[in-house]
């Protein structure tokens, strides 16, 4: 039976994560060269259009509807039999075509998040068809694997509360494979600084209040699992942006801005699939491992290995994920979820083992079909803009536009 409240609450929240959409291009624009603002919005803006209506046509259908235990079937293209009436498989008290509307903002925001991997440097018309085939041949067998009805990591005891597997680790992997792959950015001799901070901050602040409903929307109720992932996701980035400035402080000599930036959005990937599993103490430690773990990744596993992740899509989204899907492996609780499951330390080792098998297997698969949908747009489109192009930025060579007139 249709609750309204519930109802609502889900919309509300399916609101706050398409709000992160237009944050994140924020957040990146920010972080890349004057050039390239606008191509980074371009693209997480036209990230919104394209999946909206591939998840409506038949990306809805492959993720959840009801099918074998790797690909949903066909029964709901076109939305046809997704209607008011709830499926009981996922909620028994909001519609079947709510449950859709919100996670189709899950959907659009993943693609746009490899975006930070490649920025400057590819062609927007490969972009289209890449996120385009990434969305349907990687993002929705993952989605139904994890959540949908019948997917076999679900039926194996795999949890993902809000995205850890399914949007941090999967965008994070394919942000990884894209930045091997494309290679380095060229006419730079250090790593560029953000060229617009204030940009950025904004940015953040429009991911964190829409992360509110990334997680806490996740419960699919008013209820004291939705409260919860409110506080724990509110926790994890605060201690993970302070903990962040603070190893910036005495590796460094001063913390930054940007340090505290990266490390709320690290708290915010890390916390989200063990949000509505664990009490807002353990989220305070999930939020300072993020920060730990992930200023590793990007200040030093990055620079070891010399691969242009250009705005740590992999060194925030990919180890933040598996890390928070790991920590849920850990110290996920029935006492704070009694629909959930207990972690190692609270009783139940195997869930730890079902949490390093998920990301195992969901990152190598991740890895391998990005590869293979890069190498076929590319050999069919060709992926990378011209040197010219890339010299000159992809606002005026891409798209016929600048972001600042005034001060050119």
């Amino acid at each position: 039976m249709v609750n309204f409240v519930d109802t609502l609450f889900v919309l509300f929240s399916a609101a706050l994560v398409m709000l992160m959409t237009p944050g994140l291009a924020l957040f990146y624009g920010g972080m890349v060269r004057r050039k390239n603002v606008l191509s980074v919005l371009m693209q997480c803006m036209i990230a919104l259009c394209l999946i909206t209506l591939q998840w409506m046509l038949f990306g809805y259908s492959l993720s959840f509807a009801p099918g074998n235990g790797f690909w949903g079937g066909f029964d709901w293209l076109g939305l046809n039999g997704v209607g008011f009436q709830p499926f009981a498989d996922y909620s028994s008290t909001i519609p079947n075509q709510v449950f859709m509307f919100y996670q189709m903002m899950f959907a659009v925001i993943t693609p746009a998040l490899i975006i930070g991997a490649f920025a400057e440097r590819m062609k927007f018309s490969a972009f289209l068809i890449f996120a385009l085939l990434w969305a349907t041949f990687v993002y929705d067998p993952i989605c139904h694997w994890v959540w949908g009805s019948g997917g076999w990591l679900k039926n194996l005891g795999g949890v993902d509360f809000a995205g850890g597997i399914v949007v941090h680790t999967s965008a994070g992997i394919a942000a990884l494979a894209t930045a091997i792959i494309i290679g380095k950015r060229k006419f730079i001799n250090h790593l560029p600084s953000p060229h617009n901070l204030p940009l950025v901050l904004v940015g953040t602040g429009l991911l964190w209040f829409g992360w509110f409903g990334f997680n806490g929307g996740s419960a699919l109720a008013v209820n004291g699992v939705a409260v919860n992932a409110f506080i724990t996701t509110n926790a994890s980035s605060a201690a993970a942006g302070l903990s962040w400035a603070l190893l910036e402080w005495v590796r460094n000599g001063k913390p930054t801005l940007f340090g505290v930036i990266t490390g709320s959005i690290a708290g915010l990937a890390t916390i989200t699939p063990a949000s509505g599993f664990v009490s807002p103490g353990i989220a305070i430690l999930i939020g300072v491992l993020a920060s730990i773990v992930c200023f590793i990744g990007v200040a030093v596993i990055k620079p070891k290995f010399g691969y242009d992740d250009s705005l740590d899509a992999f060194g925030v989204h990919g180890i933040g994920g598996i890390l928070g899907t790991l920590a849920t492996g850990l110290f996920a609780s029935k006492l704070i979820n009694p629909a959930g499951v207990d972690g190692l330390l609270f009783g139940n080792p195997k869930q730890f083992l079902i949490q390093v098998f998920g990301v195992l297997v969901v990152s190598v698969y991740t890895f391998v079909v990005t590869f293979i949908i890069y190498k076929l747009v590319d050999v069919f489109f060709g992926i990378r803009v011209k040197e010219q192009d890339e010299a000159m930025g992809l606002d005026l060579t891409q798209h016929h536009e600048r972001a600042y007139t005034i001060l050119e």
